[in-house]
């Protein structure tokens, strides 16, 4: 289609679409433009922590994902090599009581996530096109989309460009939008897997055994995501055409109580790993254009925010274009502001997350056993590990103070 719409959103994911469903909702004219036309499984992210959730349920998006298999998890059992299996299970938080109206963190599919989403963006109005080529973006008062689908090149005038199209975002590269990066210390490998129906639906699990993170993550049904977190310095371990039956063998925990159960389960989805690290933006928007999720710059998932990240970013997006007339760049400086904050604060935590449980040697186990004794009980030294379930603004902002890390990181 050619012509002129209110919104033009570039990409399809989890936070494009999101925000396509609620600005049509409220009557805008939205155009969303999405590379693919089937979502493909790339060991996304799938854990919406409570804080995640409860943008979500505040932006009226839980029934596409439920619809699409998620399901919320209340129990969260921290079996690690320094805890024994009853002091873990004694220190399961409730989950579903610890953010008011939240039944817990929500656990679903991204392939699958992302078709709900883009469906329920088109039955509140949007317009979808799937299968979009280039994609070029001219700046100003009224910014001008072009873009290539079935080989023509198709021009779009808007109010507002949403750059909403991950990583490697083309419209963040076209506008100049610098990313800023820290170095990559750990890679994740995730494989689905099936058949793993001894694995409780109701809980997830992450510990550290030797030299492995693991996470569990249900889905319900027998499905469980599986991850594994190791130091990037053995970059290639888990490759070659035995990698899926090496990673489910690594699951042969000792801290897990029956980890045999994982010799159950077979593979559903690849099994691929990738570099962990964080990324940011300075000034996530540009005359006519703001950016919102993976685009705007991602959190190390270590901590496994990347979905309540895009929550938050589209609540607070939304929120703007609802209430401002003018969308021009004065619009969203609190954005900016309040993103490079919460930003910051995520980083803080994900960079303590890998120093406490993927620094694999004896002075970081003694550390995360410290810690583990410590943090149930002082809300300052606590914050940055409850930011990962209540979010980055319920934790006292001492917690990401300086003097806060160097205590934490002298612990042993």
């Amino acid at each position: 289609m050619s012509g002129s719409v209110d919104v033009v959103v570039v990409g399809g994911g989890i936070a494009g679409s999101s925000l396509a469903i609620v600005m049509a909702r409220e009557g805008y004219q939205v155009v969303v433009l999405e590379r693919q036309t089937v979502y493909r499984d790339k060991v996304r992210g799938e854990w919406m922590a409570c804080w995640g959730v409860a943008e979500l349920l505040r932006l009226n998006l839980e029934k596409p994902l439920l619809d699409a298999g998620g399901c919320y998890v209340t129990r969260a059992v921290p079996y690690d090599e320094v805890t024994e299996p009853a002091q873990a299970e004694a220190a399961v938080p409730p989950l579903d009581e610890l953010l008011p109206g939240v039944p817990g963190v929500l656990h679903v599919g991204h392939p699958e996530a992302c078709e709900a989403l883009t469906q329920a963006a088109a039955v509140a109005g949007a317009t979808v096109i799937r299968g979009v080529g280039e994609v070029d973006v001219d700046l100003g008062d009224v910014p001008v989309v072009r873009y290539e689908h079935d080989d023509i090149v198709y021009e779009l005038r808007c109010r507002l460009v949403v750059g909403a199209d991950g990583r490697v975002s083309t419209v963040r590269r076209r506008v100049g939008i610098e990313l800023h990066q820290t170095t990559p210390r750990t890679m994740c490998g995730g494989m689905l897997v099936d058949g793993l129906h001894a694995w409780p639906a109701d809980q997830f699990s992450v510990g550290t055994e030797g030299d492995l993170l693991y996470f569990v993550f249900p889905r319900g049904n027998g499905l469980v995501r599986l991850y594994l977190l190791h130091d990037i310095a053995q970059k290639g371990r888990f490759t070659g055409p035995d990698r899926q039956a090496e990673f489910l063998a690594a699951f042969g925990f000792r801290c897990i109580p029956g980890s045999e159960m994982f010799g159950a389960a077979r593979p559903a989805r690849p099994c691929a790993f990738y570099p962990m690290n964080d990324t940011w933006t300075d000034q996530p928007y540009a005359p006519g254009v703001v950016l919102i999720g993976d685009a705007a710059g991602w959190n190390d998932p270590i901590i496994g925010q990347g979905l309540s990240i895009a929550m938050r970013d589209v609540g607070i997006v939304t929120d703007i274009l609802h209430t401002e007339s003018d969308w021009s760049e004065t619009a969203f400086a609190d954005y900016g502001e309040e993103r490079r904050e919460r930003m910051r604060r995520l980083r803080i935590a994900a960079q303590l997350r890998t120093d406490l449980a993927a620094t694999f040697t004896p002075a970081g186990a003694a550390r995360r056993r410290a810690y583990n004794t410590i943090w149930p009980t002082d809300p300052v030294l606590g914050g940055p590990h409850l930011t990962m379930l209540l979010g980055p603004d319920n934790a006292p902002a001492k917690s990401f103070s300086q003097p806060t890390i160097d205590r934490i990181l002298a612990l042993a």
